[in-house]
């Protein structure tokens, strides 16, 4: 089974099929800007943050698996940084023989674990080249692909109630300029009872520089401040965008779509780890949390 694309997005460049890659772990300016790109705050609606998540992942996927495709693993469902897997903390419950969306999938590494536990997934993400990577990965292990499909998480091409379950390890939400619509949207795929469980940089992070020494320690920007952080070209277009909802924000959003908060997980970060990771450290780890894992019901 091949990519389905779904023009809910304009269609990215394709590339022969190469290497790796997975869309979750970046904080809010942790990769760096590339030559000529300026990192700002400002506005940017729905179709700029939408074309602009599409071109950076479809740029960096390669590098990206690269630098954190062993920490992934092929066969891996790892909810942050701080390693927390579904293996032990099993926020969706049993997924044997259910249907499970993986929104923001990247190489459906969350997707592939399921799968080997009896589900049947299907991964979705905007990038072309992050779900190539999925297909070297079912490739280089000989196994049966799991179902990608490319297209928006904020216009999901399913049916009214698909899905059992719905889950996301740092994808899409946070490079979403309506969350809003995104949580109807997965709302309206899920099946009455189900779960979505989605993991976040934990909002609090936006206050504080995006450094993993001391020097991200200190408080440096307010909170309540929702401004994207934008990194954009020459000519003032987006080529990276990020989104901040406060965690009062992102409940609002879930009742609204008509979900309920069964848990707030924020994981603490595990003695004995000393791996930095883009803003992620030993050092802020023990002091700030870095992770939000929202745990909801559909209605």
């Amino acid at each position: 089974m091949g990519i389905v694309t779904v023009a809910t997005t304009p269609q990215s460049d394709l590339h022969d099929l190469d290497t790796s890659v997975d869309g979750p772990f970046t904080e809010a300016g942790a990769d760096e800007v590339e030559d000529g790109d300026d990192a700002v705050r400002r506005a940017a609606g729905t179709g700029e943050s939408s074309r602009a998540s599409r071109h950076w992942w479809d740029r960096n996927a390669d590098e990206y698996q690269d630098e954190h495709g062993e920490f992934l693993g092929d066969d891996r469902f790892t909810w942050c940084p701080e390693g927390l897997d579904e293996a032990d903390a099993r926020l969706l419950g049993e997924v044997a023989g259910k249907d499970v969306l993986e929104i923001g999938a990247g190489a459906a590494q969350c997707s592939r674990w399921l799968a080997a536990r009896g589900a049947r997934p299907v991964a979705l993400d905007i990038s072309y080249r992050q779900l190539q990577h999925s297909r070297r990965i079912d490739l280089g292990r000989g196994t049966a692909p799991v179902p990608v499909v490319q297209a928006d998480a904020a216009v999901l091409p399913f049916a009214d109630a698909a899905f059992d379950l719905a889950c996301s390890a740092y994808g899409a939400v946070p490079f979403s300029a309506d969350t809003a619509a995104l949580m109807r949207e997965v709302h309206r795929v899920l099946r009455p009872g189900g779960r979505w469980v989605f993991s976040v940089t934990h909002p609090i992070r936006w206050a504080f520089p995006d450094e993993p020494g001391v020097e991200g320690l200190t408080a440096t920007s307010s909170y309540f401040d929702r401004t994207p952080y934008v990194e954009q070209d020459e000519q003032g277009r987006a080529t990276y965008v990020e989104h901040h909802r406060t965690l009062g924000d992102r409940v609002r959003e879930l009742v609204a779509a008509g979900f309920r908060l069964v848990d707030l997980v924020e994981p603490e970060w595990p003695a004995g780890l000393e791996q930095e990771w883009g803003g992620w450290s030993p050092l802020r780890g023990r002091l700030i949390p870095g992770t939000a894992i929202f745990v909801t019901e559909r209605g």
